[in-house]
């Protein structure tokens, strides 16, 4: 194979990716192998790739691709995600543009226009995937709204209502205004915002005085129904069993006392209002307070709200500051800092409503899923997120699961024209319960409503494990039985809640076991400078020129170059120049490879030795990668291999073997390279799929149906672990410490390189390893001698002294004032690790490593000083 000058990625990354989808590698079904499964958080069905995806993708197929070369059956199965509350939005807005509201449509029309943009925009998102190198199994491709998965989501539904989970009623819940549509708890994002605490007077019937009350909402006081003091309150204590008057709505209303209120806050007095407040809502309860819902579904007043109907809430509250101002019932106003509840999805203050919902009891589901994690059946890494988990868990609300929109899956009850409901699977089921339920037999399928509402989003993501293997329709179907519980998720710790907490408890619920193994939390990604990526600052990159300006190799090692588990990515694009010049390092040191001659020659002993060290560095560095992969370090894990390549195989191993030049390399040297070489690509191909296979293919003639993707992952020697290989390992580094030293004398004297030298070595030394020495430092001689000669410049190697013999190389004094310098320098050094040492305070305190350690230093300095004082008393 032709083997190109420069490596363009994007002609190898569209010829290996078609490759690998056409001979199947990315399908898996059921066999004897051990299962490996990952299923994909599903992005927004219409969504577009972003950094974020970027991320959490490139981890998932190194993990796959890794499982994959161990041997295993991996399975990476990719999906979308309806996404109710985006798409319904996306959808309006389109139709709006077009001059079309979604009141003027049925259901029907609406969900036609809805079905339309999906499969027009829908999956873009999964194609752009590809271009990353993801080797999902796209033959198993779900969408959380497909046929399958809509069965799942309704039988569930049936299953856990009829177990007595779900119910029906009347709840303060979390609005959404812009959406017009019931959010969770978890949905909400509360924010510290800059605001106002308004004092108001509430005239008390039948006399001159008024109540003070404080409220940061002014324009819910049209829906006031009592005023609440603490019954213990002496400050307030006259106005017990009183009256007062709402402002503006001139309504006269009961002070009730209870100790809810905080006497301490504002005036100690708390309007009351039913409709607008959790807490309110429970006092309304208690006393049976009247309750007033003064808002619309978008925001705006209604009837109730007077003279400000049809006014969105923060249009009123400025009027009815000013209104109230003129009508003297102002006390003053402050400047106050609050926590105001955000919709996730909208960006809009989130509004308490009364409602009628449907809910999902969450206590029990919780029980198995706390357990479950915190005895690390399911593992988390990092562990830290146990705790987030734990909290939330232990305090855990019943879900709020309805959603007032079109799009998403419809919730299956049907209501009966007397009353009541019932909850089935399909139209003609609900008409034979209704019958039942009525006692009438002449019930036909048009009297019956089915309920408006859709489930909530993350009731059909919650499923996921299960559904996209049809565990829920088909419990014991081969699939299910196989692959699940799935082996890890890769997943980001802001929807640990949504989704990660929920799926864990329907995997209890549904299948009485954990839906996977292990959750990798990545990071957030944010700007170098640490601050999250946005559109509105442009400080998020578009990821597919990303890819078409460093190729996805180079993008990929960018972003994990950047990626500690759990901890946010500081993203720099530098990082994907860098792994763009990896690509080229790799590429250009197998085009050196593959440049040399062979030839039937004798091994030189040179390329003897340094093959004997990378095979025992590259068996350890693979025990090294085995062991960061178990804890799921995977930076590091790049780190090692990309290590092991750059700084031991091209500049060590590479420039000790390389022939001189025009000469030809041995075979067995060259056999042996070429064996590293495979080995590196296999170790490097989870995180750099096309280079590697590239030129993997090119290292070898190779069959067709080939691919290093189904070639096995190195594995460690016996031979290369133990001391055996430690010691290879670390004799070898002071073979290269002592050729830095001596590469550092010529670059400081400014000796050719050409120029051979002489090497003078008094001390502990093992002269196995000179061929090396003598290939990589130019040297003519190694010598053993008892003393060096005057003109000789010296260097410590741990204990041993060696030296360079400089002849008419050296300038006598420019050397002194330069030794004199280094001497001083090493002296003060002693001088204060002797300190530490000499300290009694320090030393019965320290642990023993950190002496031990102290002394190492004290060792080594006085080694040091006592080599400079030579080399100054031979050149005076």
């Amino acid at each position: 194979m032709e083997i190109a000058t420069k490596y363009d990625p994007s002609e190898v990354e569209r010829k290996w990716y078609r490759y690998w989808m056409e001979k199947g590698f990315f399908h898996s079904e059921p066999d004897e192998r051990e299962p490996y499964t990952i299923v994909i958080p599903p992005p927004n069905v219409t969504g577009v790739l972003h950094m974020g995806h970027m991320l959490n993708n490139t981890i998932q197929d190194i993990l796959i691709r890794r499982a994959r070369m161990m041997g295993k059956n991996a399975c990476w199965v990719p999906g979308t995600d309806h996404a109710s509350i985006a798409t319904e939005a996306k959808v309006v807005a389109k139709l709006a543009k077009e001059g079309i509201l979604k009141t003027d449509l049925t259901r029907e029309q609406f969900l036609e226009h809805a079905w339309d943009w999906t499969h027009k925009h829908g999956g873009l998102i999964l194609e752009q995937l590809k271009k990353l190198g993801a080797s999902c199994d796209w033959e198993r491709t779900c969408f959380t709204m497909d046929e399958k998965r809509s069965e799942s989501v309704t039988k569930v539904f049936i299953h856990l209502y009829n177990k007595g989970l779900i119910y029906r009623g009347v709840r303060m819940i979390n609005w959404d205004p812009a959406a017009k549509t019931a959010v969770s708890d978890e949905e909400v994002n509360y924010k510290e915002q800059s605001g106002k605490l308004y004092y108001l007077r509430y005239k008390i019937v039948g006399e001159d005085g008024y109540a003070v009350i404080a409220t940061t909402r002014p324009e819910t006081i049209l829906g006031d129904t009592a005023v609440c003091i603490h019954p213990d309150d002496p400050k307030n204590a006259h106005l017990k069993g009183k009256k007062v008057i709402v402002p503006i709505a001139n309504r006269e209303v009961p002070i009730i006392e209870d100790d809810y209120v905080d006497i301490e806050f504002g005036t100690g007095c708390l309007k009351v209002t039913p409709a607008h407040d959790v807490n309110d809502y429970i006092l309304g309860e208690k006393y049976g307070l009247e309750i007033l819902d003064i808002f619309n579904e978008d925001g705006t007043l209604n009837q109730l709200g007077l003279q400000y109907e049809g006014k969105d809430r923060f249009e009123v509250r400025k009027q009815i500051e000013k209104d109230l101002e003129e009508a003297g019932l102002m006390e003053k106003v402050e400047a106050y800092e609050n926590k105001v509840g955000f919709s996730e999805r909208t960006l809009v203050p989130i509004e308490p409503k009364l409602s009628m919902q449907w809910f999902l009891k969450m206590g029990d589901p919780a029980k198995p899923a706390l357990e479950a994690v915190m005895n690390d059946t399911i593992q988390f890494f990092p562990a830290k997120f146990k705790n987030t988990y734990r909290h939330w868990m232990e305090n855990v609300k019943d879900w709020n699961i309805s959603r007032q929109l079109w799009w998403g899956h419809r919730i299956p009850a049907y209501f009966l024209p007397e009353g009541g409901y019932v909850v089935a699977e399909t139209q003609e089921k609900a008409l034979e319960l209704a019958r039942k339920k009525s006692g009438n037999p002449n019930l036909q399928l048009a009297d019956l409503r089915q309920d408006e509402d859709t489930l909530d989003t993350w009731f059909s993501s919650w499923l996921w494990p299960i559904s996209v293997f049809n565990g829920v329709n088909e419990p014991h179907n081969k699939d299910i039985e196989y692959y699940y519980p799935t082996s890890d998720l890769v997943t980001a710790p802001d929807i640990i809640f949504f989704w990660v907490a929920r799926m864990i408890m329907s995997g209890y619920e549904l299948r009485q076991k954990s839906c996977f193994h292990k959750v990798y939390f990545t990071g957030l990604v944010r700007d170098k400078r640490g601050r999250k990526m946005s559109k509105s600052l442009g400080n998020s990159p578009e990821p597919l020129d990303l890819i078409t300006n460093y190729g996805a190799d180079g993008v990929r090692m960018g972003l994990m170059l950047s990626a500690p588990a759990g901890n946010d990515i500081l993203f720099d694009e530098s990082l994907c120049e860098q792994g763009r010049n990896f690509n080229n390092k790799i590429w250009n040191a197998f085009r050196l490879i593959k440049g040399w001659k062979i030839a039937e020659i004798r091994q030189p002993k040179s390329a003897e030795i340094v093959t004997r060290w990378f095979d025992a560095l590259l068996s350890k560095t693979i025990e090294n990668i085995d062991d960061l992969f178990s804890k799921y370090r995977i930076s590091e894990a790049l780190m090692e291999v990309y290590k092991l390549f750059w700084d031991e195989f091209s500049s060590w191993y590479l420039e000790t073997i390389k022939p001189d030049y025009q000469q030809p390399i041995d075979k067995k040297t060259y056999k042996a390279t070429l064996d590293f070489f495979d080995a590196l690509l296999r170790l490097l191909h989870p995180f750099m799929p096309f280079i590697t296979e590239e030129l993997w293919q090119a290292l070898e003639e190779r069959k067709e149906g080939e691919s290093i993707m189904i070639s096995p992952m190195p594995t460690a020697k016996k031979d290369g672990k133990g001391e055996k290989g430690e010691g290879k390992i670390a004799d070898f580094e002071q073979v290269k410490e002592i050729i830095t030293n001596i590469r550092a004398i010529r670059m400081q004297k400014n000796i050719p390189n050409k120029e051979s030298l002489n090497l003078q070595v008094t001390g502990e030394y093992n002269p196995v390893y000179n061929p090396v020495l003598i290939k990589m430092a130019n040297l003519s001689t190694v010598e053993r001698v008892r003393e060096k000669t005057p003109d000789a410049i010296s260097f410590l190697v741990k204990t041993t002294e060696f030296a360079v013999p400089l002849g008419d190389n050296i300038n006598v004094e420019e050397e002194l004032e330069k030794l004199e310098k280094e001497l001083k320098y090493h002296r003060e050094f002693l001088e204060s690790v002797l300190m530490k040492l000499n300290n009694e305070k320090f030393v019965s305190k320290a642990p023993e490593k950190v002496i031990e350690m102290e002394r190492k230093k004290q060792a080594d300095a006085e080694s040091k000083i006592k080599a400079l004082e030579e080399n100054i008393t031979a050149l005076k």
